[in-house]
């Protein structure tokens, strides 16, 4: 209807004036006394601006509707440009697009969107004691867990991962493999050989062939952290442990990938959480605790912290829902404390 065209009595009855139905074509109706029956979807002739629900009304059989009082202007109806305002802005440059993006541009009858290339990542493993899953393990071995971690990491950031093995502890082989994969890749992330013990060589193999900008970082797990630049090519190397891996991938890798393909930062807002635990820590150090999340009989939610420690267990990470985050100036947490819950999807 034309709201201005509806009397003030407790019920109106009007004649139907047309139908219209969604993907017709909008009629010329008079509207100074007549109602357009209208399907959702459909296009408001000019001059009407206010919509009854079908529910609502009281239809007649003399082809006449009866519509109670009480509605407001405007309503059930959707204006032209009240998703968006014709000259804004859509999608934002930067953006990481997501299923709600796409849905927005095909709204829009967008075909085509410029988006980065994906990044090109070479991703090896190093340590003599590591070996292939499938093959037969000798003695002193374990199987290589991180490769895969990180593969699957970097490719839900949208990166072509590309599998380079398992590199031994030769700092001149490391060397060797290091300058092709700077070549032919856009970054290069590995894992173990950055710690400080004698067969550790990534940090002298990358300082042979490379630049090294710097080595450790006050976290915990994943204090030894190597990030250089060989031929042009950044270099991050991750720690063995397969938990100080995955929190330096987090920290260190997914912001530079994210960064090397043009997404502005992006500000991940931790859950504050009641602490079911107690906890002490050095300070001057970020820590990482995993824990996982339970409701307690006061109806608060609460993190409780992983039975057992260690960077080497990877059960810890998945039978917990992520990480509580200690800042540099806490030295203990005590339960019934307040801190700050980190799901592990908001990770990757």
């Amino acid at each position: 209807v034309n709201f201005d065209s509806l009397p003030q009595s407790p019920s109106v009855r009007f004649s139907i004036g047309a139908r219209v139905e969604a993907g017709a074509q909008a009629p010329q109706v008079d509207v100074s006394n007549a109602t357009i029956r209208i399907f959702t979807g459909a296009p408001m002739p000019q001059g009407f601006d206010t919509v009854f629900m079908q529910e609502d009304v009281t239809l007649n059989e003399d082809a006449s509707v009866e519509l109670p009082p009480g509605l407001k202007r405007g309503a059930n109806v959707r204006p032209a440009g009240e998703d968006i305002v014709q000259g804004a802005v859509a999608l934002r440059k930067g953006a990481v697009l997501r299923p709600q993006d796409i849905a927005l541009a095909a709204a829009l009858g967008v075909t085509e969107l410029v988006v980065a290339k994906r990044l090109r990542v070479a991703v090896f493993s190093t340590g003599n004691e590591l070996a292939q899953p499938g093959e037969s393990l000798r003695q002193a071995q374990i199987y290589d867990s991180n490769r895969y971690m990180l593969i699957a990491l970097l490719r839900r950031l949208g990166c072509d991962a590309i599998d380079l093995g398992i590199l031994r502890d030769d700092r001149d082989a490391l060397a060797s493999a290091l300058k092709p994969a700077a070549r032919d890749h856009e970054l290069i992330v590995t894992s173990g050989g950055v710690s400080t013990g004698e067969a550790d060589h990534v940090k002298s193999a990358v300082e042979a062939t490379g630049k090294l900008v710097f080595w450790r970082m006050a976290i915990k797990p994943g204090r030894p952290v190597a990030m250089g630049v060989i031929e042009g090519t950044p270099f991050i190397g991750l720690p063995g442990n397969p938990v100080a891996s995955f929190v330096t991938q987090a920290y260190v890798v997914r912001p530079a990938v994210l960064a090397m393909q043009g997404v502005l930062p992006q500000n991940m807002l931790p859950l504050p959480v009641r602490a079911n635990f107690t906890y002490k820590k050095k300070t001057g150090r970020r820590e990482f605790v995993r824990a996982h999340l339970a409701r307690a009989a006061d109806g608060e939610i609460e993190a409780i912290k992983f039975a057992r420690e260690g960077a080497g267990l990877l059960s810890s990470m998945v039978e917990t829902d992520g990480l509580v985050e200690l800042d540099e100036d806490i030295t203990r947490v005590a339960p019934g404390d307040r801190v700050n819950f980190i799901y592990w999807r908001m990770l990757y």
